[in-house]
Formats: C-alpha cells, sequence, structure tokens
C-alpha cells in the first residue's frame, strides 16, 4: 500500500496554533503604538481568551490523556493527547510570563505617567484608608462569606473561575481550632479596582488587597499567618445533550447545573500563596502537580507574578473614563440608499446590497426587522439567533411583531457555548410573545445567520432575506469585521425559505442550486471548488484561490489546497486565528501564502473567491474551514452574484486585506508568525484603516497586482457564470504565484 502523498509533518497542531494566536493578541498589548487603554483591553482579551481555550480545548484533551476518550476530531499532525498537553502548559507559561511582564513593566507604569495609578494601601493617607474602611464595612464585607476547612466546615466547592483569597489563621481568643485555614470568594457584584475615594477616577486599590488587609475583621479572634489568592478553572466541555428527550430547554438547563460542578482543569496562584495552601486545593481538586524537581513535566498549576483573573482590566476602561487613551470613536457608515428616509423594502427589491461592518452601520440590519414588524403589509418574519446583545432591538422587534399578529419564528440555538443561559431567557420572553420559537437539531448546532420577511405587495407575496457572515448582535457588529448581503431575488430567498423549512419541520430533498449547505454539501462542494482550480492549472490555465475566515483546520480540505498549490495555483489564505495548514514547504505548499490579521476589531468574516476573470465566483459564508463546521453545524455558504457587489469584495475588500503591511503576520511553515519586512520608503498600511476609509468614500480603490482579476479582465473568456449555476466556472485571469514574506 502506497503512504498517503501528505504526512504528519505537513500539518500544524490544532492547539498550538491557537496559542500563537493568542501570543498575536499579546502582541498588541505589547505595542506601545497602540493607545494606551487599547494595550489594556487587549491584556484583558489575552486572558479571556486562555480561559476559555483551557476549559473547552485543554479540558478535552485532559478527557483523552488521562480518560481514554477518543478525540472527536484526531489532529492530522499526530501529536497524541499527552503529548500537547505537554506543549501547551510550556507555551502557555512562555506567553503568561510575557503578558505579567507587559502589565508590570509597561502598561502599569504608563498608566501611572497618565495619572492612572493601581496603588498599595501603603501609599495612602490615614483619611484615605479611613475612606477605603467604610467602603468595605459598608459595601464589601455584608456580602463576604468566609469559610473555615476543618472537619466540621468540608472544603467548599470552588466557582469556576472565582476569584478566592485564601488564609492561614491561628486562634487568638474565643473558639474554634488553634490553627485554621479558611477561604473567602471575592464577590463579583463588586468592582476589582476600588477608588481611594468615592467618585474618583485616578487611584485604585485592588479588591483582593482591601479584602486580604482587612481578614482580622472577616475572621474574628484570628491571627493572619499567611494569606494568597488563587483561581480554579473547569471543564466547560459539556456535551449539554448527551440524549433525547422531550424537553430540550430543560434538559440544557439541568446540564448547565451540572457544568458549574465539573472537574477542575487549571488553578492559577499568586506567588504569596503558601505552599502548604495551594496544596490543599490541589489534592482537593485533584489536580496534577509536576514531581518536584522536574520543571518540564506536566502541571495544572499556574503561578502568577501578579494579580490574577487579568480579564478584569476591561473594567478598568470604563472606570477611568479617558477618551484620549482609546482610540477615536468609530462612527459607522451609512450608506445613502440605505438612510432611515428610505423605503428599505423598495431599496432590496430594486437590487441586492452589500454592508461591510463595522464600516458600515448595522443600523439598517435592525431596521429591516423593526420596519418588518410595523409594516401591515408584512406577513411573516424568520430569524437565526446564535449570539445577540443583552438589550437586543431585533428581539424586542420580533415580539412587536408577534404581538401585531404577525406569523414570528425565531430558532434560537440553545447550544451557542457560554451563551446558553443567555439564550435560554431570550426563548422564553420570545415564546410568551406568541413567537414560534424552535431550538433547532438535538445533535447539530445550528449557526448561519438568516433573517427572511415575506410581504403582501397588491395580489403577489413578495420574500425579502438577510444573510450573514456573523450574528445579529448590535454589540458586536461594532467592534467585529463581517459582511451582510440583502438580497429579494427569489433564486435565493426561495432557499433562504426552504432552510427555514428545514430547520423547523425536517423538510428536505431541497435541491439546492444557490445556497451550499452544512452538513449536506458544504464540505464536499468547497473541496469541488478548489479542485476545479487544480485541474485549470493542470490544463494550463489561470486559476486563483482566496479564502478569509476564522480557522482552518479540516484535513481534507488542506489536502485539496496542497493539491491545487503543487498543480501551480495562486492561494491566499487569511486565517485569523487557527491554521493547521503549513504554507512554502517545498514540493507541497509552495503557492500558498498564509495571512493573519490582528487588529482593533475582531476578524470575523469568512470570504471565499475562486478562480480569475469574468467566471470568477466569490462567496461569502457562516463557516470557518473546520470539521465542526462542515458536519456538526447547519451553515450556509452564499454566492454574491450582482457584478458591482463582486467587484467591491474582488477589487476592494480583498485587496486591502492583502496589502496590510501593519496589522498582518505571515506564517511560516515552522508555525511561527511574522510581520512582514518593509522597505524603508515602503507606505505603511492598514487594512482596517483602509476599509472604513472606502466605506467612507474618502479613498480611491486600491491597485492590485496580478492574482485579483475582475469583468473588464481582457483575457476573461466566456460569459459571467452564476456562482449557484454549475459552480464556479472556468475562465482566464492573472494568475500568479505566492511570495513568502
Amino acid at each position: 500500500m502506497e503512504p498517503p502523498p501528505y504526512q504528519p509533518e505537513h500539518f500544524l497542531n490544532r492547539e498550538l496554533s491557537w496559542l500563537e494566536f493568542n501570543a498575536r493578541v499579546l502582541e498588541e498589548a505589547e505595542d506601545d503604538a497602540n493607545p494606551l487603554l487599547e494595550r489594556v483591553k487587549f491584556l484583558s482579551i489575552f486572558s479571556s481568551n486562555l480561559d476559555e481555550f483551557f476549559m473547552v480545548r485543554v479540558a478535552g484533551l485532559r478527557e483523552q490523556a488521562f480518560g481514554a476518550m477518543a478525540p472527536q476530531d484526531p489532529p492530522a499532525d499526530g501529536l497524541s493527547a499527552s503529548a500537547q498537553l505537554l506543549r501547551i502548559g510550556v507555551r502557555t507559561r512562555e506567553l503568561v510570563a510575557r503578558q505579567y511582564a507587559c502589565w508590570n513593566d509597561s502598561v502599569r507604569p504608563a498608566l501611572s505617567g497618565e495619572g492612572v495609578r493601581i496603588v498599595s494601601e501603603s501609599d495612602l493617607s490615614a483619611e484615605q484608608r479611613s475612606a477605603v474602611d467604610s467602603y468595605f464595612r459598608d459595601r464589601v464585607l455584608p456580602v463576604l462569606t468566609p469559610m473555615a476547612i476543618d472537619p466540621s466546615h468540608p472544603s467548599p466547592r470552588f466557582h469556576n473561575r472565582g476569584l478566592y483569597l485564601a488564609a492561614k489563621l491561628k486562634r487568638k481568643k474565643g473558639i474554634g481550632p488553634e490553627l485554621m485555614f479558611a477561604v473567602v470568594q471575592l464577590p463579583q457584584n463588586r468592582d476589582r479596582f476600588v477608588p481611594i475615594e468615592p467618585g474618583q477616577k485616578s487611584e485604585f486599590l485592588l479588591l483582593e488587597e482591601v479584602v486580604a488587609n482587612r481578614l482580622p475583621e472577616v475572621f474574628g479572634g484570628y491571627r493572619v499567618l499567611s494569606c494568597g489568592s488563587f483561581r480554579v478553572s473547569r471543564d466547560m466541555d459539556y456535551d449539554l445533550l448527551d440524549e433525547e428527550g422531550d424537553d430540550m430547554l430543560r434538559a440544557i438547563e439541568s446540564r448547565l447545573r451540572q457544568r458549574q460542578r465539573s472537574e477542575a482543569v487549571r488553578v492559577e496562584a499568586s506567588t504569596d500563596l503558601d505552599d502548604e495552601l495551594l496544596q490543599m486545593v490541589v489534592a482537593q481538586e485533584e489536580l496534577r502537580v509536576a514531581p518536584d524537581g522536574e520543571a518540564d513535566a506536566y502541571s495544572e498549576v499556574y503561578r502568577a507574578p501578579g494579580p490574577l483573573d487579568l480579564t478584569a482590566l476591561v473594567s478598568l476602561v470604563d472606570l477611568v473614563g479617558r477618551d484620549d487613551l482609546l482610540h477615536p470613536p468609530l462612527t459607522p457608515h451609512v450608506p445613502p440608499h440605505l438612510s432611515e428616509e428610505k423605503n428599505l423594502f423598495a431599496e432590496i427589491g430594486e437590487r441586492d446590497l452589500l454592508l461591510h461592518h463595522p464600516f458600515d452601520s448595522f443600523r439598517p440590519v435592525v431596521r429591516f426587522i423593526s420596519r418588518a414588524a410595523r409594516d401591515p403589509d408584512v406577513l411573516a418574519i424568520k430569524q437565526t439567533l446564535y449570539r445577540t446583545s443583552g438589550d437586543s432591538p431585533i428581539v424586542d422587534s420580533l415580539i412587536e411583531a408577534a404581538e401585531a399578529g404577525k406569523h414570528v419564528t425565531a430558532l434560537v440555538e440553545l447550544k451557542a457555548r457560554f451563551d446558553e443561559q443567555n439564550n435560554i431567557s431570550w426563548a422564553r420572553r420570545l415564546e410568551r410573545a406568541g413567537v414560534h420559537v424552535v431550538f433547532g437539531f438535538m445533535d447539530l448546532k445550528t449557526h448561519c445567520k438568516l433573517a427572511l420577511v415575506v410581504r403582501q405587495e397588491g395580489d403577489r407575496v413578495r420574500c425579502y432575506a438577510h444573510l450573514g457572515t456573523g450574528n445579529y448582535n448590535p454589540s458586536t457588529a461594532r467592534v467585529y469585521t463581517d459582511l451582510g448581503l440583502f438580497t429579494a431575488d427569489p433564486a435565493i430567498t426561495d432557499e433562504v425559505s426552504a432552510l427555514f423549512n428545514f430547520l423547523t419541520g425536517y423538510a428536505q430533498h431541497n435541491n439546492w442550486k444557490k445556497l451550499v449547505v452544512a452538513p449536506q454539501d458544504l464540505h464536499d462542494r468547497t473541496i469541488e471548488l478548489i479542485n476545479e482550480q487544480t485541474e485549470r492549472a493542470r490544463r494550463g490555465k489561470k486559476s486563483w484561490v482566496f479564502a478569509k475566515m476564522n480557522s482552518l483546520v479540516d484535513q481534507r480540505t488542506i489536502e485539496a489546497l496542497y493539491d491545487a498549490s503543487t498543480a501551480g495555483v495562486p492561494i491566499d489564505l487569511v486565517v485569523r486565528g487557527i491554521c493547521c495548514l503549513k504554507p512554502g514547504l517545498p514540493g507541497v505548499s509552495e503557492n500558498i501564502r498564509v495571512r493573519s490579521i490582528v487588529d482593533r476589531f475582531l476578524e470575523h468574516s469568512r470570504i471565499m473567491v475562486f478562480g480569475v476573470g469574468t467566471r470568477q465566483t466569490v462567496w461569502l459564508s457562516s463557516a470557518d474551514w473546520m470539521p465542526r463546521n462542515f458536519e456538526r453545524r447547519v451553515e450556509v455558504m452564499f454566492p454574491v452574484e450582482q457584478p458591482d457587489l463582486r467587484q467591491r469584495i474582488v477589487r476592494e475588500i480583498v485587496p486591502v486585506y492583502l496589502r496590510d503591511n501593519s496589522r498582518s503576520r505571515v506564517l511560516q511553515p515552522s508555525g511561527d508568525y511574522v510581520r512582514p519586512d518593509l522597505a524603508p520608503d515602503e507606505p505603511r498600511r492598514r487594512s482596517q484603516v483602509d476599509l472604513l476609509a472606502l466605506a467612507e468614500g474618502r479613498s480611491p480603490l486600491p491597485r492590485v497586482r496580478g492574482g485579483l482579476s475582475f469583468a473588464d479582465d481582457p483575457e476573461a473568456d466566456g460569459a459571467p457564470a452564476a456562482a449557484g449555476d454549475n459552480g464556479a466556472a472556468a475562465g482566464k485571469g492573472r494568475g500568479r504565484k505566492s511570495r513568502s514574506a
């Protein structure tokens, strides 16, 4: 038997690639060219990302390594779960050390230089100390629950990501053991950064220091011998529906409660927490610790040279109220034809409309639903809700429409990780208002982003649709880049309607001609589109693949890209996060270039372009190229067929991303990411700045080098092809071979 064409060494490990993404987030915090409070935000994001990584990905690896559980998606690089855990531990410690060096040595001193100081109680005057005493007694002490740990007081169950103080105490008087261990959880409903004086925005104490210095008041009659802080992260990689039941909502609620009692996967400890107290926590949680003298062995204990839980830094940004230390506020552009006074349905009825958020405002999407709710001619509204904001105007409009007697259907995905409880609340509120709420499938997450409005217009019924790459969340729409398409094209709206019927009633057997739907055919169709370019290159015709996404993990898709590269297809990938593909390997991926862009806004859009010339096809998608998106989610890839919109994507948006030399990093075969080398006279280009300028009409179209092609390409052969009709049809154009940076 011949060996497979691609070996484990041709792939990067998923988990280690994710850690490199978080390293790029950390680089933004380390970059003193960023506004100071933006750097603070990136430090917070780094910690938040790392928390989720341990609760989900590391938790799953632990089950494989220590519980003999088979991986859901075996890694193409061949690393065992144990080997991955070891390498994750090493890299995580390196990155956390950099994070605290950034905070302690750079960001915190810079904040002090701007008049924002994190102080210690030893720095306070007697008057200030008295004010802090009053704050503690009035607002903190009543919330605290001191918990002794002895045979009559068993150790409490430490909450996931809760911040605790652990103390060793010696009795001075009264009852109780002479020597006692005790813990107290810091209240999550109190500010982590305590102003020295009420209303003051320049000097703060950490809440843990306020409480630690007053533990004798909390544990009356005892003297504090030692004290430190710790924080436990738990396994959140629970299957919320491991068996079918009559009520999905109730089943998920029950599993969410069980998840709070799951196994610990990590403990973080301050450097002042003594070993005896730490060992008490480690023993109770049955965590693994490296044997003495084996520094490279696997350990689930992480010491931190500074305050634990730097996710709290984001609250400091709001507390100080210093807009001069942030990016200037973004004012999203509202296209003139989508302004408030325009008839939105009339505009969509005339032509397809494309919005690129956050550069284009999300308000037209909100207005699409709110106008439908109030329009007497609207018969029905159907919408998917995966994640939405806490005060969602879209949910309010769906409720308003239902109360007005319209037929309203909302598909609420209860299994959206870490938003489950929020979505349960929305589902109940919608149901009470008369909305027909559907929870999708037991074994599939509904991740597609669709909205459909059905309208009576004279003697006919007409449908209007919105399809997007991002969630219906006005809050994240201001900080995530996403694309959305409005259309009244019956060829698409009919299929959107059919997809809703599939989601709500299992109605199948639809012959998709425009939409490409997972888990039915998205995986195979994606590979077909890549293979079509491979065949063109083998026949000596010009070809090209461009794809922008969050993550590239799927082995079959990567192998198809390798085949395309060896055939001579130029391939440009913009992958923000995980990338298991190795570019630049001789004889394998020499024609592939991979960039990652990490900047002010989270790059979230998924864009795919196949081919060159007039036969080029352009697609947008809710899906990344990962097994979970192809096989375990309902996803939609949809074509952009209107010529001016295709031109906008291919001539404006794609070139801007490919020209970014300021916030892009180029992936090397080693798995390292490097910034592009710039010539001394080469202008710096920042894609998100340029895209905002394009949205506002302040910038000419970028000059495009070979590798992109357009409808006016004189070399193109044949008439333009509709993307849904016979797929990515052949055509000629200006191909180029990708070069590594």
